[in-house]
């Protein structure tokens, strides 16, 4: 039975991880030890980003959807008076 060497598979994994340090600064994209943290480093921070993005997509929503509520309040106020007033009763007796 022959023996079996792992260079193929070492090489494989080296150069996946090159593949994706590709564009890094300096040795982090050439020496594979520090590609290796680099890329491992940018793993966690995209893991984090992914939920920071909903965070800030909820944030700017929210403040969207109320500077349109108080565009169309103050549009009302300079159309409607009365309306605007009756609005505001309405709210303050909630």
């Amino acid at each position: 039975m022959a023996r079996v060497k792992g260079a193929m598979m070492t090489r494989k994994r080296r150069k996946k991880v090159l593949k994706l340090a590709k564009g890094y600064w300096g040795a982090k994209s050439k020496h594979f030890k520090m590609a290796k943290q680099a890329v491992m480093k940018s793993g966690n921070y995209a893991y984090i980003g992914r939920k920071q993005r909903k965070r800030d997509f909820r944030r700017l929503w929210i403040t969207r959807i109320s500077a349109a509520n108080r565009k169309m309040l103050s549009e009302i106020a300079i159309a409607d008076p009365a309306a605007f007033t009756a609005l505001v009763e309405q709210a303050k007796n909630a």
